[in-house]
């Protein structure tokens, strides 16, 4: 029973991570077709370069509210808060190795902890809130 929930808990992480890239992927094609068309595919790459950590905090604290609400609910008080920090830290441990992967600059370990933190707040709001309804 508690290995079933664990797994759960990691896929609901690994679906936040996909909808989150998801949300990054779909704000690179509106760009790229409506908002400011024509350029070389090199000059996108580097505009999603950029963007990207962005909507990584933007859409990332909702989601990350919802995962915590969703999984809060299937516990009542302090286990819930639990199930969404796991939900939390099973996200933050796949993003902190694509990151080490790929190379940590100053600018995008910054950006990294803000969009941590805020979605550690946001889990834990989102338990908070969906430990209530459990």
């Amino acid at each position: 029973m508690l290995f079933s929930r664990l797994a759960w808990l990691c896929g609901v992480a690994i679906l936040v991570l996909v909808v989150n890239v998801g949300v990054s992927i779909v704000y690179m094609v509106v760009y790229g077709h409506w908002i400011n068309p024509g350029h070389e595919e090199s000059y996108y790459r580097e505009h999603v370069n950029i963007a990207a950590p962005y909507f990584s905090i933007v859409a990332g604290i909702p989601l990350m509210f919802l995962a915590g609400w969703w999984v809060g609910g299937w516990w009542e008080g302090e286990f819930a808060v639990q199930a969404a920090l796991a939900v939390w830290l099973v996200y933050a441990l796949i993003d902190i190795g694509v990151l080490l992967a790929v190379g940590l600059t100053t600018r995008i370990a910054a950006l990294f902890a803000v969009s941590f933190l805020t979605k550690l707040a946001a889990a834990y709001l989102g338990a908070v809130v969906g430990g209530r309804r459990a």
